[in-house]
């Protein structure tokens, strides 16, 4: 008995399913029908300011990008050269004050050295005599 029962709930099933399928195919149509569609002027006339439209924004975007390209190479590189070239120059104004200073250490050791070497030999007299 339960599966007469069970035979029957999958017929019906099936049945309304293809119910389903069938009048959601008539739906379908008739929406379609509902459905106001251009005539071949207004298609075209639709259509041609579609593609207006995208000419125009498109040679936008290419007139903007050659615009910030050329103030890219022009503007930002002599830019970045300029201040490589300053840095350099800070650079190399560093190295010679560098350069000042240790030969001033290296004359302040030596002349450290050479009053040192004084001092003994002054002692070493004063100790002779």
């Amino acid at each position: 008995m339960a599966k007469e029962v069970n035979k029957e709930k999958k017929t019906d099933k099936k049945v309304k399913n293809e119910k389903d399928k069938k009048s959601f195919a008539k739906d379908f149509k008739a929406e379609l029908k509902k459905v106001s569609w251009p005539t071949p002027k207004q298609l075209v006339n639709n259509t041609t300011a579609v593609i207006v439209i995208v000419l125009i924004t498109a040679t936008i975007v290419f007139v903007l990008d050659v615009v910030f390209e050329t103030l890219n190479n022009y503007g930002v590189e002599k830019l970045k050269a300029m201040v490589t070239s300053s840095t350099s120059e800070t650079v190399d104004n560093t190295t010679d004050s560098a350069t000042v200073i240790d030969s001033g250490n290296t004359t302040e050791d030596t002349n450290t050295a050479d009053a040192t070497v004084t001092n003994e030999s002054i002692e070493e007299t004063n100790t002779a005599n």
